[in-house]
């Protein structure tokens, strides 16, 4: 049975997931020209697929045409202030924009629902950053920062993400967070009587701390996340929460959720899990992990 016509019998639409794919290494676009093409289907693209909008825009071109539609989300490293220049707000903006000409969609756009054959879903790209609180509780950022360094830690982004015109990355992520449960919530309250209700979440960061486990550097996580969504999965109903950022590759249940790393990540670690592991992550219908 062909896939097409698998698709039709099942009368739903597959999406798939991956993210971190960091392009700027020769070898990861290799990857990326091996992808296999699910023309039916939907691909998440869930951030980091390099640091310039070059990178992007080969991703995009590469990617587009072998799939459906393209959903895609922001990781840090596309934020990041390279050789095209632009920072913060404006460097998203020009993200948007990118996707938007590759039919993409962005953080931005109106949600839209895809029908796996047992239930439509509301997919929701999300773009929310950190705020230092994956921390001991009661440390403000500053604390939060030299609690980290005591190991050695100190992200790049500290030195390439401009949040301008915000005061701080604390102050967009709080802003994005609020903007995006607004969205979310009215989405949700728009939907016909005949949807079910649900939602697929996706993001570059992950939701909830207790997914955000880095066991070779575990200060790195106040990096990683934010407390103001660690209950979005339950309130908002999800069915599926896609993330990147870490680079270890894993599925897990949190409140019976399913929660779906799906990062390549560098050659040096995507090498030691290659041999029999699909680069893509299927996120709908659910498959046996």
């Amino acid at each position: 049975m062909t896939d097409a016509i698998s698709r039709g019998l099942l009368g739903g639409v597959r999406l798939w997931a991956i993210s971190d794919l960091h392009v700027g290494h020769a070898e990861n676009r290799e990857v990326v020209e091996g992808l296999p093409s699910h023309p039916g289907d939907w691909l998440v693209l869930g951030g980091d697929l390099g640091e310039t909008l070059g990178h992007v825009r080969w991703v995009l071109e590469t990617l587009a045409p072998r799939f459906a539609r393209l959903v895609w989300v922001p990781g840090n490293h596309e934020l990041w202030t390279t050789d095209d220049g632009l920072r913060g707000v404006e460097k998203y903006e020009a993200l948007v924009a990118l996707c938007r000409e590759h039919g993409a969609l962005t953080p931005e756009d109106p949600y839209e629902s895809l029908d796996d054959g047992a239930a439509a879903r509301l997919v929701v790209p999300m773009f929310t950053l950190y705020d230092y609180s994956f921390a001991p509780a009661g440390m403000l950022p500053d604390d939060a920062r030299a609690w980290a360094l005591e190991h050695g830690l100190l992200c790049a982004d500290e030195r390439l993400l401009d949040p301008a015109p915000y005061p701080s990355i604390e102050a967009w992520c709080a802003a994005r967070c609020a903007l995006t449960e607004g969205r979310v919530r009215a989405a949700l309250a728009a939907l016909p009587a005949s949807h079910s209700g649900e939602t697929v979440l996706i993001g570059h960061f992950p939701l909830v701390e207790q997914v955000a486990q880095l066991p070779a550097i575990p200060r790195f996580t106040i990096w990683c996340g934010t407390q103001r969504t660690r209950d979005w999965h339950l309130r908002f109903r999800a069915a599926a929460v896609v993330s990147g950022h870490l680079h270890i590759r894993r599925s897990r249940l949190v409140d019976g959720v399913p929660f779906d790393e799906v990062s390549l990540g560098y050659p040096r670690q995507w090498r030691r899990f290659a041999s029999g592991r699909a680069p893509l992550v299927q996120i709908l219908p659910r498959p046996a992990r």
